[in-house]
């Protein structure tokens, strides 16, 4: 995917700083991260970080250990997808996002999430809904803007109560089920332990079912 990425945005230069870890699984040469970071903005060069949550997660906690942030160029993004898997401490999205924005200087606006799996061949990207109004015409600031994701418009998504079998309504919260017409030669729908809230056309994620397994591309490299 981030090949696809790199290639479509014409980026000549796209390191990967991923390793293989003694269980198997991925895990991040911070080393590596942090040189590249220096070298961007010494050549004062908007970075993208692309990575899974637990990866931040072990970098955010790297420099929060060692008492250091880097302030990187105007125009610089950081994308995050996959969850923590157990490989990291879970925080709540707007904690992530916090972090990301106090130790690399990267606006929250300019902070997206991906969702996605191996079993699909597309993947659903966020955008934040602010508050609703009041009767006012103001925004409700008692509660807080929703992250909502949406797939392309070949994939659909269901939210399913997991005590009914059928759809919850909106604003209810239930398994998320997906089908996917790029699935060619696969499986047409995918049904997730993945938990997530109706939103008009879209979905907020709210974490996994209880006891459901950790799964997902990025626990193993092999």
């Amino acid at each position: 995917m981030f090949e696809t990425l790199r290639r479509a945005l014409s980026f000549a230069d796209a390191p990967f700083v991923g390793q293989v870890a003694e269980d198997g699984g991925w895990s991040l040469d911070v080393d590596a991260a942090l040189e590249l970071m220096r070298k961007a903005i010494a050549g004062a060069q908007p970075v993208l970080l692309l990575g899974t949550a637990f990866s931040f997660v072990h970098l955010l906690d790297h420099l929060a250990d060692r008492g250091r942030r880097f302030e990187l160029p105007a125009g610089s993004c950081a994308m995050e997808t996959g969850g923590y898997k157990g490989r990291s401490r879970a925080l709540p999205k707007a904690a992530l996002h916090a972090l990301i924005s106090e130790r690399f200087g990267i606006q929250p606006d300019r902070i997206i999430c991906e969702y996605g799996m191996s079993e699909l061949s597309s993947q659903a990207y966020d955008r934040v809904i602010p508050p609703p109004r009041t009767a006012l015409g103001i925004p409700d600031f008692t509660q807080s803007a929703a992250r909502v994701f949406r797939f392309p418009p070949w994939a659909r998504v269901q939210i399913i109560s997991p005590e009914t079998g059928a759809e919850a309504g909106a604003g209810e919260t239930g398994l998320i089920r997906v089908f996917d017409l790029a699935n060619a030669y696969s499986v047409l729908a995918v049904q997730t332990e993945d938990l997530g809230i109706r939103r008009g056309d879209g979905f907020e994620l709210a974490g996994r079912a209880a006891l459901a397994e950790p799964r997902g591309c990025s626990l193993m490299a092999v």
